[in-house]
């Protein structure tokens, strides 16, 4: 649990270096934080499109209900609320591969490019998946060495 908040807690950091299993402990967490929260708004609707099929298509949010809203709402406020520890956790996850930050928005644009952002996506991830460099980079000591105590300062 503590790798999964350990990006909140260094929020706006863009400096340093994320270990892999900083930035997927991340992942997983918001992912299932978001299903949590989505969850309630998703049932409804679908029961509502069971129960009576045609009062979608006039008000997309006719079936939501209460809870429903609550939850997406509670859901906007967390999408809002991870937005730049997810950025941050991401640089310094490319830092640790030793690229720059700015290979993320690269990494952004292209994937909006049709047929080509597939692609783009996917090589993304591979590089998110693979191991850190060894030893200290120019952009800060290895964060999987334990005789450096200056890894999370």
């Amino acid at each position: 649990m503590e790798w999964m908040i350990l990006p909140l807690k260094r929020y706006a950091q863009f400096s340093g270096r994320s270990r892999r299993k900083e930035f997927w402990m991340f992942m997983l967490f918001t992912t299932l934080v978001a299903v949590v929260l989505a969850g309630p708004t998703f049932f409804s609707i679908m029961s509502t499109s069971v129960t009576d099929p045609y009062a979608v298509d006039a008000d997309p949010f006719a079936g939501v209900g209460t809870l429903g809203m609550a939850g997406l709402g509670l859901y906007g406020l967390f999408a809002l609320a991870i937005v730049i520890p997810s950025i941050a956790v991401t640089v310094r996850r490319l830092h640790d591969r030793d690229m720059s930050g700015w290979w993320y928005l690269g990494f952004i644009l292209g994937g909006m490019i049709p047929l080509i952002g597939f692609i783009i996506s996917i090589a993304f991830i591979v590089i998110m998946a693979l191991p850190g460099t060894d030893g200290p980079n120019r952009f800060g000591p290895d964060p999987k060495d334990p005789h450096n105590a200056q890894v999370f300062e």
